[in-house]
């Protein structure tokens, strides 16, 4: 498809730089034939009141002011020509290029849609499948007891929940992307990891892990929200992974002109070739598909880190635990109220 439209308009380029060329070398040859010719009627008279004057002056012959003025206006025609096939040329090249170039952002932005869509589907597909599947094989069972019937309606609520949370993630992840989605303003970086603690806490009292903080208060221009979400991301995706009985620890300090946040867990860790992908929506490492989870929380983080213009740097060791840096600029370049 985007190879069709690479060469419609690369053809198009072509058309109106051409076009262009074209009508300057139409305005050149016409000017210079308009000179040309001016040139050669005073040339003319000057030869008739020269001959007036000497009455017995052979005639000249016509070619010997008409002979140069033609050669000047074929000479003319041939450099256009050649000036215009090379413009052809080179433009063609480059329009090709550009084409390319243009064309490129929308490609990879069709792309990731269609396998956002293909990701998503296969997502809806598992627990509508275990749904359908469990119900077909209750009404199969005509000895299906009263516990039985429970017991698949629990199962089926279960894959229910499932559904509406990929569909919240979705939703989230849709509003993310809209343009005045984020509201900068002055947030104190502290109050939004507490918030961010106080709702990964009950998790991590389950598997009896120490989630520990260190940050100062320090005011900076973000979205408070959405920053308390990011954190709640990986704070929840730390615990997630990690072993129990051990630690999960966030830690902050001013560099410069941004704030950074480090969290850090003594987690599975992830393998170098599941690195370049942890940010993909859906995508999840073969470590990831034994924790619940849908692929689509880092992919959250990373939207809203890149909104507060920041960035995030992954290092992580296999059975030793992964650690997250967040750098956020602690004022924004855009106005905020």
């Amino acid at each position: 498809m985007f190879s069709k439209a690479r060469l419609k308009l690369t053809a198009w380029y072509l058309v109106i730089i051409m076009s262009v060329s074209l009508l300057f070398s139409a305005v050149i040859y016409r000017s210079v034939d308009i000179e040309l010719s001016r040139i050669e009627r005073r040339q003319q008279v000057r030869i008739e009141r020269f001959r007036q004057e000497l009455f017995r002056l052979p005639d000249f012959p016509d070619m010997f002011v008409e002979v140069p003025v033609t050669e000047i206006r074929r000479r003319l025609i041939a450099a256009l020509t050649f000036i215009n096939s090379g413009i052809l040329i080179i433009s063609g090249g480059a329009g090709f290029f550009l084409a390319g170039r243009t064309l490129k952002p929308i490609e990879d932005m069709v792309n990731e849609q269609n396998r956002f869509i293909a990701d998503a589907s296969h997502e809806f597909r598992t627990p509508l499948t275990s749904l359908k599947s469990q119900t077909e094989v209750s009404l199969r069972d005509k000895k299906l007891t009263l516990s039985q019937a429970k017991e698949m309606l629990a199962s089926n609520l279960e894959e229910a929940d499932n559904l509406q949370a990929i569909s919240d993630r979705l939703l989230e992840l849709a509003q993310i992307e809209k343009p005045n989605y984020f509201v900068f303003k002055a947030v104190d970086i502290k109050s939004a990891v507490n918030s961010a603690l106080s709702k990964v806490r009950p998790l991590a009292k389950q598997k009896s892990i120490t989630v520990a903080s260190q940050i100062k208060s320090r005011i900076m221009e973000g979205d408070g929200k959405s920053l308390t979400e990011m954190l709640v991301i990986f704070l929840d995706n730390a615990i997630k992974y990690s072993r129990e009985n051990t630690s999960v620890n966030l830690t902050g300090k001013i560099s410069g002109q941004s704030q950074v946040l480090v969290i850090s867990d003594q987690g599975s860790g992830i393998s170098k070739e599941d690195l370049p992908h942890i940010f993909e929506r859906f995508y999840r490492g073969d470590k990831s598909r034994s924790a619940s989870g849908y692929g689509l929380g880092l992919s959250i983080a990373k939207k809203i880190i890149d909104a507060h213009h920041g960035t995030v740097e992954v290092a992580s060791k296999k059975n030793q635990g992964t650690t997250f840096t967040v750098r956020l600029p602690l004022k924004q370049s855009v106005s905020f109220i």
